[in-house]
Parts: C-alpha cells; sequence; structure tokens
C-alpha cells in the first residue's frame, strides 16, 4: 500500500516486483498515484504465488478506510516510507 502522508490516501496494488514497481509510481505522474502524489510505501505483504496476491488485493480493495488504516498501523504505525526497507 502506497499513501502521500499520514492516514492520507491510500493506494492498494499487487506487482512481482515491489521495488520496480515503487520507484515507477515515484516517477511517473500519470494515473491515480502520480495524480494524488502517493510516493510512501506504507505497507507490503509478500505472497509466494501471484494468485493469492492478486486475491488479496482484491479482497483488499473491498475492505472500508478504517480497516485499512488498522492493517498498515499494525506494521507501521507511524506511517513511514518502508521503500529503504525493501534492500536489506
Amino acid at each position: 500500500m502506497m499513501a502521500d502522508r499520514f492516514r492520507g490516501t491510500i493506494y492498494t496494488g499487487v506487482t512481482a516486483n515491489l521495488a520496480a514497481r515503487v520507484f515507477e509510481h515515484r516517477n511517473d505522474p500519470r494515473g491515480f498515484v502520480g495524480r494524488y502524489g502517493l510516493n510512501r510505501l506504507v505497507m507490503a505483504e509478500p505472497h509466494q504465488e501471484m494468485l493469492a496476491a492478486i486475491a488479496r488485493e482484491k479482497a483488499l480493495k473491498k475492505w472500508r478506510r478504517e480497516w485499512k488504516i488498522r492493517l498498515i498501523e499494525e506494521q507501521n504505525s507511524n506511517w513511514a516510507d518502508r521503500f529503504e526497507d525493501l534492500n536489506k
């Protein structure tokens, strides 16, 4: 999930290469992420199978905003950008 700020706009997506996708989002002003300036990677869930990842994404997109906020804050209470953690 990506966001613009603490408890701001949230974007949920799926990808096979998270680091590359976050880089693309940050450098392409087109689309939802660019239009709203969503440049923080605030949460990610790894999945072994792409079909499982897609199913989870579809489920999360149906969730209420409050549920998404709770999920993010369980892992990242201050909504810090976790992009740098991808290379550790």
